[in-house]
């Protein structure tokens, strides 16, 4: 059977068409994965303790100095350091207040009077991460302070320091957080009335 002449020119067209089409399809990029949030904390360099150091280093004779540029805390002896711990300081508009200062209260299971979660009657949280001075209650629930553990006071304000998640970078309210086993070894080798420094050191 003969293909009539309009028939031929729509295969033809359909033909180039394809063809054209096919030619110009490139391959999609590839996605990149998300990344997990683990991936993108900075690691921190864990705590590091000199056992010589440390063996002479009583209540006494110790002082904290905080360098915020390096988010580190040395726990030390005269000029000595017994133990270099990483630290997370306050983020902006809620920098760390910085200068020459003394513990001035230890308590091992403190709990912040500021910042926490709004939890129901058994205890569940209903709202985390709450001001209880920015934030309203909603129905049922009360305040319930983060958890602050072998907090150091620094400041009549509640600056103080404490064990507390540590990203690589100035993350909290103003608080030093620090590990929990740089906290422990902290809040025992130190008495109320030890110097600490916090600075660009």
């Amino acid at each position: 059977m003969a293909v009539t002449l309009p028939r031929y020119f729509c295969a033809l067209l359909a033909t180039t068409l394809t063809y054209s089409a096919s030619s110009q399809i490139r391959p999609a990029p590839t996605s990149q994965p998300l990344r997990k949030a683990s991936d993108l904390i900075r690691k921190q360099e864990r705590l590091k303790i000199n056992q010589l150091v440390l063996r002479d280093l009583t209540p006494d004779n110790a002082r904290i100095v905080v360098s915020i540029p390096k988010q580190r805390a040395y726990l030390m002896v005269g000029e000595q350091i017994a133990a270099d711990g990483p630290i997370s300081s306050g983020k902006r508009g809620h920098t760390s207040p910085t200068g020459h200062m003394h513990v001035l209260e230890k308590d091992p299971n403190h709990h912040s009077s500021l910042y926490g979660d709004f939890v129901d009657s058994s205890g569940r949280i209903v709202r985390a991460g709450v001001s209880a001075r920015i934030d309203s209650a909603p129905s049922g629930t009360h305040f319930a302070g983060a958890t602050m553990k072998w907090f150091l006071r620094l400041t009549e304000d509640g600056i103080g320091m404490h064990i507390g998640i540590l990203p690589g970078y100035p993350a909290s309210h103003g608080c030093i957080r620090e590990s929990a086993e740089g906290a422990k070894l902290f809040y025992d080798r130190v008495k109320v009335g030890t110097p600490v420094d916090v600075g660009d050191y």
